[in-house]
């Protein structure tokens, strides 16, 4: 059957979506004539907004049921060939089967019901490889055995000029800066405040500014350290669209971050990265890009990933020293000085 019209699926976060990016090329590189469709998460959708090989980005809302309805009669109208579904959910699969899709592929790695709802299904290897080249495993029931790129985000010219200029406002155009994203969607996955603060401080010396950024729901992080740190400090928290921050990401000297969605954001628009990461193991969640490294403890956090974590200083987040960032960041900065 030729393919003509191919709806991907991924409902879930920001990194998530920017992981899923590289099943994008491959179509595109094996099937250039195809249209493709991709249905995500509503608020995770400006990461894909400018990607010319997509043919239309679908936001899923968390409305009520009529406009989920709407939703789903607007999806089995589009008639696709094949659906691929990244996700892993119940929500995704069921999703997958009302589409009526005549080829549907999904992950079901704890072999579940779900499995009904695709054509072919990919058991059995979640955690055993990089999310990237999980993602492209689904493609061999395509015929499509490629090694997948890495993640790639597309700004806009508007972007890219908001950005100059919010530069130029806080007056570190033409200046060397590091970019440091303090937050992260669990506390137990986030360093100590005092020690971006320390960091902060360690890169005024080195003659580096920093700039803080995050949402506007990170302000309190903000002010906890502006609080601990001795030198001058850049806060952008709250000031940025998701994409300008992208754009943003395009002039710093280096992006330091917990394992959140900038972090993938960051190596996404080719941005040297140093990855600090605790209960997730980057060789599955890491970012992927030319200049990335992480830092990671190793320890076993699986039972007390979720609600919090029990090891108190001795936590995985806890264990990262400043002394470990600041050499992984110097291999960097040596690199463009």
């Amino acid at each position: 059957m030729a393919l003509k019209n191919i709806l991907i699926i991924k409902l879930r976060y920001i990194g998530d979506v920017l992981l899923s990016t590289p099943v994008i090329s491959l179509l595109a590189r094996h099937m250039p004539h195809v249209d493709i469709s991709f249905l995500v998460n509503a608020g995770t959708d400006d990461v894909l907004t400018h990607d010319t090989r997509l043919k239309e980005v679908i936001p899923l809302s968390r409305g009520g049921l009529w406009s989920q309805l709407r939703l789903l009669r607007r999806l089995r109208a589009g008639r696709y060939d094949c659906v691929i579904d990244l996700t892993d959910g119940d929500r995704s699969a069921v999703i997958s089967a009302v589409t009526g899709a005549p080829v549907r592929l999904g992950f079901n790695h704890k072999r579940q019901w779900r499995r009904r709802c695709y054509t072919d299904c990919v058991e059995g290897l979640y955690g055993t490889m990089h999310m990237v080249d999980y993602h492209a495993k689904i493609l061999e029931g395509m015929g499509i055995r490629d090694v997948p790129d890495h993640p790639r985000l597309f700004v806009s010219e508007d972007e890219r000029h908001a950005a100059l200029r919010l530069l130029d406002i806080v007056g570190l155009g033409g200046q060397p800066w590091i970019m440091i994203h303090p937050a992260a969607r669990y506390w137990f996955k986030a360093w100590p405040a005092e020690r971006f603060a320390a960091l902060v401080d360690a890169f005024h010396k080195k003659g580096f500014r920093a700039v803080l950024v995050g949402s506007r729901d990170d302000r309190p992080l903000e002010t906890e350290i502006l609080r601990h740190a001795h030198s001058p400090v850049v806060s952008l928290i709250g000031q940025t669209s998701l994409l300008e921050l992208a754009a943003l990401m395009k002039h710093c000297r280096l992006f330091i971050g917990n394992d959140a969605g900038p972090m993938h954001m960051a190596a996404a628009v080719g941005c040297a990265v140093v990855a600090l990461f605790g209960p997730s193991d980057p060789a599955v969640w890491g970012p992927r890009g030319n200049r990335v490294a992480t830092i990671y403890k190793g320890l076993d956090c699986r039972e007390c990933f979720y609600p919090g974590c029990s090891r108190g200083e001795q936590s995985c987040m806890k264990l990262i020293t400043v002394e470990e960032v600041l050499k992984e960041a110097e291999a960097y900065l040596e690199v463009r000085a």
